[in-house]
């Protein structure tokens, strides 16, 4: 056997030994995601369980909220054909089903996982305890063994074909004065940042829709019209350092939707509601995916729009207008205003899950910046609202941009809904 053999033969002992050396036992991460699913839930699968290690591994190392989602996708995706190549009961995303019979689904949710996820956040500890996967896990058996080498080699599929969508190809950018563009933005101005962040994404190479502009926005409001007036004053006034109209809650609510990335607060919300309605594996695996997915290419969306109108911020129109010395609650991000990423990002996670469950359904929101604070929700129309009041509280989003934001998170999730691993059986 060659070097290259040796390598391949020792990581799928590794990976044995990573998924079973704790057979039976549950994460301390399933374990809080099934206290916080509430009583009666039941233990975490083996997709949800995985899930619940990207969320740990993304937060761990701090990747910023648009990489973040990047990585959410891969890893999903990468998932969902590793055990859909066993069950087969959909159209598969990227690998064609190549399983071969008696794969074990757990360890090839398993395999797809921790592979993608070792390439993706470098210097984790990556490792979930799954649960059961074999009798003797001193020996796994022949299946367990073909899942994990099924899970790796779809894992390694998907990451080389997104090695190249773009991710690296950050375009050049030149500061444009005048009224309504984009200005570097306090506290950093010209150095560093002087150009805005992840503008990579607004020509990516989408997991779903057909080009970053499908669902092009319609763009801000002109600035004589009466809607820029209502809205710039009603940022001015809620998003300000020291209003004096924003309640207490609502500057929580600013700092909660804030300090935690969209991904890792959707991805919670998705597991959560796994175990409560204790769905089958695949159909997790499969939903799981979409969700990310979704994240994923609002991203994109997002981000094209951003570069297309390249429109300026509250801090900077409010500063030039009528108050030099204003300042929002919470420092601004480094990028372009419109439309707001965060609420177009939330619509998007949280119409995929309202397709599957309903939208009157119950669901609890944590925030990794706020420990202990959660926020109770009989809807997910009304988490997206409260998302976008979020963003004019924080002072650094007009209310246009978060509406328009959610509309066209709405529209990537139709999309990929209806047009990604529907069922074939």
């Amino acid at each position: 056997m060659n070097s290259t053999g040796h390598h391949g033969a020792a990581r799928l002992r590794y990976l044995a030994a990573a998924v079973i050396a704790c057979a039976g036992l549950v994460t301390a991460s399933a374990a809080t995601a099934t206290a916080a699913a509430g009583p009666g839930t039941t233990q975490a699968d083996t997709v949800t369980q995985w899930n619940l290690t990207m969320i740990a591994g993304l937060e761990a190392a701090g990747i910023p909220p648009p990489p973040a989602a990047r990585i959410g996708a891969i890893v999903q995706a990468s998932v969902f054909d590793a055990v859909n190549g066993i069950d087969r009961r959909y159209a598969y995303y990227h690998v064609p089903p190549a399983a071969p019979p008696g794969t074990s689904r757990d360890a090839a949710a398993a395999g797809a996982a921790d592979t993608a996820l070792v390439a993706l956040i470098p210097g984790q500890q990556l490792a979930a305890t799954l649960a059961q996967l074999s009798d003797d896990p001193s020996h796994p058996g022949q299946a367990v063994r073909r899942g994990l080498a099924w899970g790796t080699t779809v894992a390694d599929n998907i990451l080389a074909w997104r090695a190249t969508d773009g991710y690296t190809k950050v375009p050049p950018y030149t500061v444009t004065p005048g009224a309504g563009s984009w200005q570097p933005t306090p506290p950093a101005y010209l150095g560093p940042p002087g150009a805005p962040l992840f503008r990579q994404f607004a020509n990516m190479l989408p997991f779903a829709l057909t080009s970053a502009s499908q669902f092009l926005p319609p763009g801000p409001p002109p600035l004589t019209s009466a809607r820029w007036a209502q809205d710039l004053a009603e940022v001015q006034a809620y998003g300000s350092a020291a209003s004096t109209v924003r309640t207490p809650e609502q500057t929580q609510t600013a700092i909660f939707w804030q300090d935690d990335t969209v991904a890792a607060v959707w991805n919670r919300v998705a597991d959560q509601l796994a175990q409560a309605n204790d769905l089958p594996l695949a159909q997790n695996a499969r939903l799981l995916a979409q969700v990310n997915i979704a994240l994923a290419d609002a991203t994109i969306a997002i981000w094209n729009a951003k570069s297309y109108y390249n429109f300026w911020r509250p801090v900077t129109a409010i500063r030039a207008s009528t108050d030099p010395a204003w300042t929002p609650l919470l420092p601004t991000p480094a990028f372009q205003e419109y439309p707001s990423g965060h609420a177009g990002v939330s619509s998007a996670a949280a119409t995929v899950l309202a397709s599957f469950y309903g939208n009157d359904t119950s669901f609890t929101v944590t925030s990794a910046g706020l420990p202990g604070v959660q926020r109770d929700f009989t809807s997910f129309s009304a988490a997206v609202q409260q998302v976008e009041d979020a963003r004019v509280y924080a002072g650094f989003h007009f209310r246009f941009s978060c509406a328009d934001a959610a509309a066209l998170g709405a529209q990537v999730a139709q999309w990929v809904t209806g047009t990604i691993m529907q069922p074939v059986r």
